[in-house]
């Protein structure tokens, strides 16, 4: 019986709850908001005429000028507005801060004039840190002559002015707003009003400010007798509201509608909610009564036609009254009622029911994996496409049949999965679902691996099962293929540095407990880089793989051989299972190589140099091993090329020396610690000097003087090289141009670096250089040596084209010391050569040393090229020299290098004697 009342009472319980709801969220105003807003659209019409907007628009701004202007233009505003007959006229401008003095003057005398009946405003400015707000008010002297006025206007929680207050309380003062002060009307008689905005502001007359300033005749006509309003309408001032219907205004816009609600007696208020009461009252007590008396369409169109009929009423209200009827509540009564007529018509549980099992077939039917379901005994009753395309059953076929039919026989003894264990222990876990893999047998006898996903419920013909099914052999095989890959080179098959790190540490691991070693082999191809820039990258591919195939042929299994990078590969094993030394093992790779290598129809030859690291010796653990083989291999490269070196503790500390050289190097550059000497070069007729040799020195704080022999070839092969090379160069040249100065012209050599002409344009540097010391190119030399022309020769050659066309000298220098040096006399754009020292020093003993430069001398005279002989020591080989024609000469007979003030001490200041040298 109770039961039954409630159920009764049901709609009517609903009803009360929504109201409750929605009352207490207050989601009725938003409703009751919209629902006003639409009889506005409903109730459109034109406002009066009386209020004048002055708009400070676009074409205004663009003829007087940017925005804000002196006040002087509103005082001849004031001028033109009285004289066409406005009855009031308020600002709707900022006054509240000082401009230029005469033209505030101009604007108070204006005011003073038109007899003090202009309206100027004030407002509230919210503080920018949460404080108390500012009140802006017209400065003093206008506010003597003037109406105050308010114009604030209150933005609503949906960003939209509706509501506009009669005034507000600034201070201890209560001032009128703007629209209230415009209309004559009593702002204490008064409470805050809704806008009508049934009135369309478009029908509010609107005359450019400009138009009134040049007293266009037209424009002043439509003024008479107006109340006006000025203020700013442009777009980038700024100044807009955002109204009801998807309407943004400008702000005196916005004044112009409130006062034209006021003058059109249109100051809406909400009706009292007394009504609003009674009838939702009046729609209960309806309800209440047909609810089981009538059918539910009644009721239906009973609640549709009270509903219009109701709104129907409230916006005829609104349209002869200033009224606004709040409908919401009742709306919202009406829409519960229809909610729960739907609510009591519908018989849900057998609905959801259906649709609980349209939708399992649905899904079961447009799964990819196969879906199988089974009875408590294990036979199958529902079988999905998805499970055809995996078994090749039809369903046809297999309902009906036991689920143990899609189960392989195990070959190992191991059972085949239980349905029942899995789907009970389903019902223990999260999410209610266990996974198992299996080997599945399809319906033409084939065996694959297959992962189910078993679950259980209980049903209403007994306890069932479901699983999901998935054929998993392909992600098997990826899965495979991801290992392959993550532990192979993809181009030779070998194992790739991960695997090689993973066995070299077992391989330690099991030496440790054996007292074993482990060596490691790094092997690197010599002038494998020809093959790929000559043959191209697919033939270095080819080679790579051939030398991947005799590695594996050479191993036979005993080590893991590795693809490191590039050219570079690696053997690891274990010295005991070796068979022979380590040393013996690393020849005979290395001869195995001496065959050539068969790619297609070409033959390789191919050398590898070994690198060789053993454990403990050679490292402690995987990454030294491999760092310190790289070690020995670097030395291998550069001293024993198609052979091995076994790593020691010496190959390191040499690495550590050059490190800490090359920091200590780069912090003499920093610190000034460079020096240049010079080493005079003369006439070897006469004696006469002819020029020097700009010679870098380094004086260590510490070591004092470091041999160039031990720090430049560090210098040569570091990242310093180019940033000290242009220094030298930079500090010859000034050196050289201070001598010019001074009245001797002495020509001074320098020794190039590689990194000057691989790193940038050296010929337009020289350039830069000759024209900021200002020194005469002829008084430049540069020395180069034949390892810098043998990188890019034709850059190289059109380099020292453009430097010889700036009258720069450049000479060959240690010639004969190389493997091309004739045919470098014939390519290069030369001045002349050195001979190099290691032919000069045993000139008067080794008759084969004569005969070489003899022919040089000879050979330079007929090119037309300068001959300096370095490594003159004594009198007799540099008159020997003479008697072959050699012009110039170097040496310690002549004088050592030496710093700059010794040099112009013992060469430029005083005669000099060849003899006293």
């Amino acid at each position: 019986m109770q039961g039954n009342k409630v159920k009764r009472h049901r709609p009517h319980i609903l009803v009360v709850i929504a109201l409750a709801v929605v009352l207490s969220t207050g989601w009725h105003g938003a409703l009751r908001n919209a629902l006003t807003d639409l009889r506005f659209a409903w109730q459109s019409r034109a406002a009066s005429g009386n209020v004048v907007v002055v708009s400070i628009d676009a074409p205004s701004i663009d003829q007087i000028g940017v925005w804000p202007w002196p006040r002087r233009l509103h005082a001849e505003l004031l001028h033109k507005l009285e004289s066409a007959g406005a009855q009031e006229v308020a600002f709707d401008v900022d006054f509240s801060t000082p401009s230029e003095p005469a033209s505030d003057e101009a604007f108070v005398k204006a005011l003073r004039e038109v007899g003090g009946s202009t309206i100027l405003p004030s407002f509230k400015q919210p503080a920018p840190n949460g404080g108390p707000a500012h009140v802006n008010r017209p400065l003093k002297p206008f506010s003597n002559q003037s109406w105050p006025a308010v114009v604030n206007v209150a933005v609503e929680s949906d960003g939209l002015v509706r509501r506009y207050p009669v005034g507000e309380r600034l201070g201890d003062a209560f001032m009128p707003s703007m629209a209230i002060v415009l209309a004559g009307q009593d702002a204490n008689r008064r409470s805050s009003f809704l806008i009508d905005f049934s009135i369309r502001a478009t029908s509010i007359p609107r005359v450019s400010f400009v138009d009134v300033l040049h007293g266009d005749t037209a424009t002043l006509d439509k003024l008479r007798d107006k109340k006006i309003i000025v203020g700013a309408t442009a777009l980038e001032l700024g100044d807009r509201f955002s109204v009801p219907n998807g309407g943004i205004v400008s702000g005196p816009v916005l004044q112009a509608l409130a006062a034209e609600s006021i003058l059109q007696h249109r100051m809406l208020r909400w009706t009292s909610d007394a009504g609003m009461i009674l009838g939702l009252g009046v729609i209960c007590l309806l309800m209440m009564y047909s609810w089981r008396r009538f059918a539910s369409g009644y009721r239906v169109a009973v609640l549709i036609a009270a509903g219009a009929a109701v709104e129907l009423t409230a916006a005829l209200v609104q349209a002869r009254w200033p009224f606004v009827v709040d409908t919401s509540l009742f709306h919202i009564a009406i829409i519960a009622y229809l909610t729960a007529i739907a609510l009591d018509e519908i018989d849900f549980r057998g609905l959801l029911g259906r649709i609980a099992e349209s939708r399992f077939h649905r899904i079961a039917m447009s799964l990819g994996d196969g879906l199988v379901c089974t009875d408590e005994d294990h036979r199958i009753t529902v079988w999905n496409p998805g499970a055809s395309v995996i078994f090749g059953y039809m369903p046809a076929e297999i309902i009906g049949r036991p689920f143990d039919t899609l189960c392989a026989v195990p070959t190992d003894g191991d059972a085949r999965p239980s349905m029942r264990d899995a789907a009970r222990q389903a019902l223990l876990v999260p999410g209610g679902a266990v996974v198992v893999e299996f080997e599945g047998r399809r319906k033409n006898g084939e065996t694959f691996p297959v992962e189910a996903s078993f679950s259980g419920w209980q049903g209403t013909d007994g306890f069932q099962y479901g699983a999901i099914l998935r054929d998993i052999s392909v992600r098997k095989r990826e899965v495979e293929r991801v290992r392959y890959l993550a532990e192979h080179d993809a181009l030779t098959g070998l194992a790739n540095r991960n695997m090689l790190h993973a066995g070299l540490t077992g391989l330690i691991a099991a030496a440790e407990r054996r007292s074993s070693d482990v060596a490691l082999l790094v092997l690197g191809l010599d002038g494998f880089q020809q093959i790929n820039n000559m043959l191209g990258h697919s033939a270095g591919d080819l080679v790579l793989q051939s030398v991947a195939e005799r590695l594996r042929a050479e191993i036979a299994g005993k080590a893991v051989v590795a693809r490191l990078s590039g050219d570079e590969f690696a053997i690891a094993l274990d010295c005991a299972e070796a068979g022979e030394p380590i040393v013996a093992f690393a020849e005979r790779i290395a001869r195995a190589f001496e065959a050539p290598l068969v790619t297609g129809t070409r033959q390789h030859r191919v050398r590898i140099s070994i690198g060789v690291a053993v454990y403990p010796d050679g490292g402690h653990n995987a990454d030294d091993l491999l760092s310190n083989g790289h070690l020995a291999l670097s030395r291998a490269k550069a001293t024993r090329r198609g052979s091995h070196v076994i790593f020691e503790s010496a190959i390191r500390q040499e690495l550590q020396n050059r490190l800490t050289l090359e920091s200590e190097l780069a912090l003499a550059a920093d610190r000034g610690e460079f020096e240049l000497f010079y080493q005079p070069q003369v006439r070897l007729v006469d004696g006469g000097l002819v020029g020097a040799e700009a010679l870098i020195r380094w004086r260590h704080p510490v070591r004092g003087y470091v041999s160039p022999g031990e720090f430049m070839p560090v210098v040569n092969t570091s990242a310093l090289s180019e940033r000290i090379a242009n220094w030298v160069m930079e500090t010859a040249c000034r050196q050289a141009r201070a001598w010019e100065l001074s009245g001797n012209s002495v020509r001074v050599a320098i020794n190039l670096s590689p990194s000057q002409l691989q790193s940038g344009d050296l010929a337009h540097a020289a350039a830069a250089l000759l024209g900021a010391t200002g020194l005469t190119p002829a008084l430049l030399e540069l020395e180069v040596t034949e390892d810098i022309l043998l990188h890019d020769e034709g850059r190289v050659l059109d380099m020292f084209k453009r430097i010889q066309e700036l009258g720069v000298r450049v000479l060959f220098d240690d010639f004969g010391t190389g493997y091309a040096s004739l045919s470098y006399l014939k390519k290069f754009p030369l001045d002349g050569l050195k001979i190099d020292r290691s032919f000069v020093l045993d000139l008067l003993a080794d008759s084969d040393d004569a005969a070489i430069v003899s022919s040089t001398i000879g050979l330079s005279k007929q090119l037309g090229l300068t001959v300096v002989a370095e490594g003159i020591e004594n009198r007799a080989t540099a008159d020997f020299l003479v008697s072959m024609g050699c012009e110039e000469g170097q040496g310690y007979f002549f004088g050592r290098p030496m710093p700059a003030d010794a040099f112009e001490r013992q060469f430029l200041t005083q005669p000099r004697s060849v003899t006293a040298a």
